[in-house]
């Protein structure tokens, strides 16, 4: 996708499940991973827990997104997830391209 159709198409969504646990961490991955070249947006608004393997995903696709110079940000989180993810030592999930506008 060429720079001018993502700005156009705008950001992806991805809305966490409810329980963010082993069985959730590959699905997650994979549907990162097909959103990869596009800004994203993560609604993290149902989680209700959040365990090390999906936060290690959440972290990755962070690192990858950065890398590819795209924004991907974490909206509405549950008391849960923000609870847990301090938990975890309060790791950075947003990124946002240099120079980019927040």
């Amino acid at each position: 996708m060429t720079e001018a159709a993502v700005a156009t198409a705008g950001p992806a969504t991805v809305s966490l499940v409810p329980v963010l646990d082993l069985q959730a961490a590959e699905p997650l991955r994979a549907e990162l991973m097909a959103l990869r070249g596009r800004p994203l947006e993560v609604d993290a608004s149902q989680v209700a827990r959040l365990g090390g393997l999906c936060l290690q995903v959440l972290m990755s696709a962070r690192k990858i997104w950065s890398e590819d110079g795209l924004s991907l940000t974490v909206n509405q989180p549950s008391s849960a997830f923000s609870e847990q993810l301090t938990a975890f030592g309060n790791p950075e999930l947003h990124c946002e391209p240099e120079g980019g506008l927040s």
